[in-house]
């Protein structure tokens, strides 16, 4: 076989020479094809050292023809281009021995770059694995695709993953995938909201308990921990997690084994921890209210979300997904793809709620008008009369020679004001769970009773 030989396969042919002239002129040896029966018939043992092949084909798909070159030239390796993103091509690509996987449009830079490293390296062993039926999470900027890949890499290795990212980026999708894609896809998935459970609630609904451990434990409860025995615990929001329960934590990420409330003896449970939070764990850390050791244990590795307003070029593919998730979901028949002055709109759009923010205008422009394409009822969705508070027009600026903890009460205080009160309101424009906004009230000093403030309950109440 001829030396840094590549089979380049795209039905797109402005790609596929595009891709043959820069790999020719770095000195490999080029063939193409634009469709997967013309690629098989090339595919030979010891045809070729590497494959550079498009996942969606006029007659077929990427994924089948990496499998019967695996099958006829087991030597070669795979670089998967795609034009349509989503976290499980890239996840079922891998598996299924992929060297590399790359996004539509790249730089040829950065193709020659991918090829020289997939021919200094060996080929992993393939295993199949099925696509679902409906993406999580889809996109085809850089940033996400970095994300795809990461998944892709860690989900079957054994080690606890830290999800980062704003509110609405999608941070349990990635951890559903990560229990998809993982060593351990039938076992059980148990997601634990730790800012939503009460914290006298929470050791309980984290480690279980023994019936007659505490008033009201009428039966024994397994907890969340020993629930997800053989498959994935996820902690939502670990940032919330009240020190003291950090140190139980703890003993179960380095040990393996968790002792419910009341009992005498603790238990192995092997299960996969996966957490997420909106907050820099690290500034917690440093701040002495998140511990070291806890973040260096939940944090064998690490997954960062980008917001929606970094990845713009991704809108028009998301309201294309719920579209016709809504589509069919609110039985509305046919409904016509967004066009270029919604699609404008929206990229305008700072997105602070990111992509539930964008999922939630699709829905709703869709109930309100069974339409994408009404550029009115999108806008006044996006408007902040639909669903955020203004400033009033008395708020204090906050600034001057204020401590931290002073200038986080009097921004606390503030939003409360602008809200009338309303706690619910508050910890949604704060970014923070209800619990949460307790927890901070309490620390800092700030009275939610309505004798001493004014503050409505949660219904609104004065």
């Amino acid at each position: 076989m001829a030396a840094n030989t590549i089979l380049v396969v795209d039905d797109d042919t402005a790609m596929r020479e595009l891709m043959a002239l820069a790999l020719t002129k770095e000195g490999y040896a080029v063939q193409t094809a634009s469709t997967s029966t013309a690629a098989i018939g090339l595919i030979a043992p010891d045809a070729f050292d590497l494959m550079v092949t498009d996942i969606y084909l006029g007659d077929g798909t990427g994924l089948d023809l990496l499998e019967h070159c695996h099958r006829v030239c087991p030597g070669a390796r795979v670089i998967l281009v795609t034009a349509h993103g989503t976290v499980e091509t890239a996840a079922s690509a891998r598996k299924l021995g992929v060297f590399d996987y790359l996004a539509k449009p790249f730089e040829v830079e950065t193709l020659v770059e991918r090829v020289r490293a997939a021919l200094r390296s060996s080929t992993p062993s393939p295993s199949r694995i099925e696509l679902g039926p409906e993406s999580m999470i889809i996109g085809n900027d850089p940033s996400i695709v970095e994300v795809y890949n990461a998944v892709a890499k860690v989900a079957p290795l054994p080690i606890p993953v830290l999800v980062r990212g704003e509110t609405g980026t999608g941070k349990e999708l990635i951890a559903r995938a990560l229990h998809i894609f993982g060593a351990h896809p039938d076992g059980p998935f148990i997601a634990l909201n730790c800012g939503a459970i009460p914290e006298n609630l929470l050791e309980s609904e984290l480690f279980g308990h023994r019936k007659g451990s505490f008033t009201g434990a009428d039966r024994d409860h397994p907890g969340a921990v020993e629930a997800a025995r053989d498959g994935t615990l996820f902690l939502d929001e670990i940032g919330e997690l009240p020190v003291a329960l950090q140190v139980k934590l703890l003993r179960f990420l380095q040990s393996g084994e968790v002792r419910r409330v009341g009992a005498e003896h603790a238990v192995q449970v092997p299960s996969r921890v996966v957490a997420a939070t909106n907050r820099d764990l690290r500034a917690e850390v440093e701040a002495g209210r998140f511990r070291e050791d806890v973040f260096y244990r939940l944090a064998a590795y690490e997954i960062v979300l980008p917001p929606l307003s970094e990845r713009r070029s991704d809108i028009p593919s998301l309201v294309e997904h719920f579209r016709r998730r809504y589509q069919e979901k609110l039985d509305l028949g046919d409904v016509e793809a967004a066009g270029d002055e919604v699609l404008e709109t929206l990229k305008e759009h700072p997105w602070p709620g990111n992509v539930r923010e964008l999922e939630h205008v699709v829905q709703r422009a869709l109930v309100d008008s069974g339409s994408l394409n009404d550029v009115q009822v999108v806008r006044s969705l996006l408007e902040p009369a639909a669903g955020r508070v203004a400033p009033a027009p008395d708020t204090p600026i906050i600034g001057g020679d204020l401590s931290l903890k002073e200038l986080e009460k009097l921004h606390i205080e503030a939003v409360l004001t602008r809200c009338a009160g309303n706690r619910t309101r508050a910890a949604e424009i704060l970014g923070i769970e209800r619990k949460s906004l307790y927890r901070k009230a309490e620390r800092l000093g700030i009275a939610l009773d309505r004798t001493s403030h004014g503050f409505r309950n949660e219904d609104g109440e004065g």
